[in-house]
């Protein structure tokens, strides 16, 4: 029969590399909510309790009361004297955290359940006074997979309550816009939307310019080129965000709400909406920068490009305005459009027109031979003369 030799767990301070006899350096956190002064009475008798309470026991090393004044403890963010406590821990300045209750730790369970674990997993405790529960024992580990329930049930609650409330706002036409990244609007005292004057001739640039037959990419590097900054205050332009001012209905005074919706309560992962949430339109929700008959201009131009035959690296149809045949030439054999190329180096290079579907598939795609560029534009000279001279003739006669 085997023989089994238990091996003891080191105490807490033997598995951080402390001394036997070194001290537990502790510190307290006290917290109050309001500043009325009741409960800065409160907050001072917090103060004085913990100091006395942790500099008389002759086991612990005092190392500082960390406090915050009339902060609410719903999140984190600007309680100075607390993150200032959380870096110190995690920084091996502190070796226990002391603070009257759960709920004077933090208000949020999401917080409590993340500083405890984070804390765990420095060896750094945490000590509850009033629910007498140490995160790093057994009392502890109860609390973690109770907060850890707690956590996700008020996350799905606080969830269903946004999702009611901005779905009410939707309902009455409340349009909720990130203006500080939004190009051409910002936001007045009463929350409303109104038009940058500066940033609107932006967007009527880039407007006019898609209709006069630019490509995205083209207007993007003019942008660029001229030094304009983008909505978030970048230098440089991309084609996909010139693609979203053409193809986004505020611009025209309108307002398409609930375009993304949250999958996941607990991750907080959001996605497209593609008719899984209902989704709110709102007609002249706010000025507008682009006229409606100029937008749907827009959009019908974007979807004949999108609809002219033809393959790009992704394979997906593209158009572009670079030279006088671009988007104008199909193949004969199977109606891709024709990509302009360069053969040859110095003396021996030539321009041709190449089939894409030929130039990315080959012969078994598309047998189609590159025409030359001095060709094309010698048989295009040649047809509109003969329109020029023999027009009366051609003309068709009702």
């Amino acid at each position: 029969m085997a023989t089994v030799t238990v091996i003891l767990a080191k105490p807490m301070q033997e598995l951080k590399g402390l001394e036997a006899t070194a001290k537990l350096r502790v510190c307290a956190y006290a917290r109050v909510s309001t500043d009325n002064e009741e409960q800065l009475s409160s907050y001072q008798a917090q103060v004085e309790h913990y100091t006395s309470y942790i500099k008389n026991n002759p086991a612990w090393e005092f190392v500082e009361i960390f406090s915050d004044e009339g902060i609410s403890g719903t999140n984190t963010k600007k309680r100075d004297g607390f993150n200032r406590m959380i870096d110190d821990c995690m920084n091996g300045k502190i070796d226990m955290v002391i603070t009257k209750s759960i709920s004077r730790f933090a208000r949020n369970t999401l917080d409590t359940l993340k500083y405890v674990r984070q804390l765990k997993e420095k060896g750094v405790a945490i000590f509850f006074e009033k629910e007498n529960v140490n995160t790093l024992d057994s009392k502890g580990e109860f609390l973690i997979t109770l907060l850890g329930s707690l956590a996700q049930e008020e996350s799905s609650n606080l969830s269903q309550i946004t999702k009611m409330g901005i779905s009410y706002r939707f309902q009455e036409g409340k349009v909720l816009v990130n203006h500080n990244k939004f190009l051409g609007y910002t936001e007045d005292e009463q929350g409303q939307l109104v038009i940058v004057q500066g940033e609107a001739e932006v967007i009527r640039r880039i407007y006019r310019e898609f209709l006069d037959g630019k490509s995205p990419y083209k207007i993007a590097s003019g942008l660029e080129k001229d030094g304009i900054l983008t909505g978030s205050g970048g230098s440089r332009w991309y084609d996909s965000t010139v693609i979203k001012i053409l193809k986004n209905e505020k611009y025209m005074g309108d307002a398409l709400l609930q375009k993304t919706y949250t999958l996941d309560f607990l991750t907080k992962r959001r996605v497209k909406n593609a008719g899984y949430a209902a989704q709110y339109y709102v007609e002249d929700s706010h000025p507008a920068i682009i006229s409606k008959e100029k937008f749907t201009a827009v959009q019908m131009e974007m979807e004949r490009r999108a609809n002219m035959r033809g393959y790009s690296k992704t394979g997906k149809s593209k158009f572009t305005n670079d030279y006088a045949f671009s988007g104008k030439l199909f193949c004969g054999n199977c109606g891709s459009k024709f990509r302009r190329m360069k053969w040859g180096k110095g003396k021996n290079e030539q321009i041709v027109w190449v089939c894409i579907n030929h130039q990315m598939n080959g012969n078994e795609a598309c047998n189609m031979k590159a025409v030359k560029e001095k060709a094309l534009e010698k048989t295009f000279v040649r047809v509109m003369n003969r329109l020029i001279v023999e027009k009366d003739s051609l003309m068709v006669r009702n």
